[in-house]
Parts: C-alpha cells; sequence; structure tokens
C-alpha cells in the first residue's frame, strides 16, 4: 500500500512540472508573438520641425540648420559607414536616441564615430612566409599584448585580439584566384589603412 502512495504522489508531482512548463513555453511563446508583431505602429519622426529654422551659434559662424529628413537619417544610422548594428547585444542608434531630449537637437552636431568592424576590414593582409605570424598591434600605446596566428590554412587569419588580418606567402595564388575575400590582398591607398611602414622600431614596445 506504501509504494502505491509513494508512486502516486511522485506521479502528480511530475505532472504539475508538466503543466507549469507549458504554462510558461505558452507564456514565452505569446510574448515572442507580440515583440515580432506585425502590426507595430507607425513610426513618427523623432527629430522636431523646429529645426529647421535658423538658430544662431556661439560656437560656429553659421546658424544651425537642419531639416527633418537628413536629421531623421542621421538619427537613425548607427554609424556614418554602416547603417545597422553589428552585435545582438547592440542598442540600435534610433532607439537610443529617442524622446524629447533628441527633439530639438541637431543630429549633424553629434557624436558620430566610423565603426571599427568596417574600419579593420580595410586593412590589407600582411603576407608573412612563416607558418606562425606574430601581431603586437603596432607596438607602444597603440599595440596590444602579443598574439601568435598559425597560417597553415590557406586562408585570411586575422589576429584575434584586434583583427588585422595575416596569410602565408604560399597561399596568395589560391586566395587571389578567390573571387571575394573578407580583406583586401593588397593595399589600396584608403585613409583607413595602417600600413607596417609607420612602425619607427621593430622592438617589443616601440612605437608607431
Amino acid at each position: 500500500m506504501l509504494p502505491t502512495i509513494r508512486s502516486r504522489a511522485v506521479w502528480q508531482l511530475s505532472r504539475r512540472v508538466q503543466v507549469s512548463a507549458r504554462r510558461s513555453y505558452a507564456f514565452s511563446a505569446k510574448d515572442k508573438q507580440e515583440v515580432h508583431d506585425t502590426n507595430k505602429p507607425k513610426e513618427v519622426p523623432n527629430v522636431s520641425k523646429t529645426n529647421e529654422l535658423p538658430i544662431e551659434s556661439p560656437h560656429k559662424s553659421e546658424a544651425l540648420q537642419e531639416s527633418v529628413e537628413d536629421a531623421e537619417h542621421r538619427r537613425i544610422t548607427q554609424a556614418p559607414n554602416r547603417a545597422t548594428v553589428w552585435s545582438k547585444n547592440q542598442n540600435p542608434r534610433g532607439k537610443a536616441m529617442t524622446g524629447p531630449r533628441f527633439e530639438q537637437t541637431i543630429m549633424e552636431a553629434q557624436p558620430a564615430p566610423y565603426a571599427a568592424i568596417d574600419l579593420i576590414h580595410q586593412q590589407p593582409v600582411r603576407w608573412t612566409h612563416e607558418r606562425v605570424a606574430v601581431c603586437d598591434g603596432g607596438g607602444g600605446p597603440l599595440g596590444h599584448p602579443r598574439i601568435f596566428i598559425n597560417t597553415d590554412k590557406p586562408q585570411i587569419c586575422p589576429c584575434t585580439y584586434c583583427g588585422l588580418p595575416f596569410a602565408n606567402e604560399h597561399h596568395r595564388a589560391h586566395l587571389e584566384s578567390l573571387p571575394d575575400t573578407t580583406y583586401p590582398l593588397e593595399a589600396q591607398g584608403n585613409p583607413a589603412e595602417v600600413p607596417e611602414s609607420q612602425r619607427i622600431t621593430d622592438e617589443a614596445l616601440g612605437q608607431r
């Protein structure tokens, strides 16, 4: 008799856990449906129409003036060189710069740094004849701890610390035959490039 009562109690407890889990799943699914609802309210520009009126500034000789269309475009653009976010946990600029604080703000005068994730992919490949490349980011205050990069595989191998690309000369023909690469194989003369010639010394803590 006693084993039967125990087994029945265990069954009832497991049943309650299953029902609770189903309710939690249904609640989570409902939340997900509400988050991804297609019937979202119409987005209204957060920039005020008064920004189109010229305003004198003690810091500039020209009056501050900006159209609503241009200001709204600058407000929602994540960076001058990238329109959207590049990380799942990153807050979109259009969502962060929302509310009365930014209604009468000249967006052109707000800080807008370039996205480093795009700038690093403009760096040309550093070719090496060694199986293991060494990267310190350039040395000095602009550098980082020394990282050793395996270049055995026929691919571009970026530094896991700063993102500078390295590749073995043995694989140059293969990489040049590819229709597209994540990094330019040669210098393109882009202002964002950091050429190796900027290094002043070859010391570990040498300045660039």
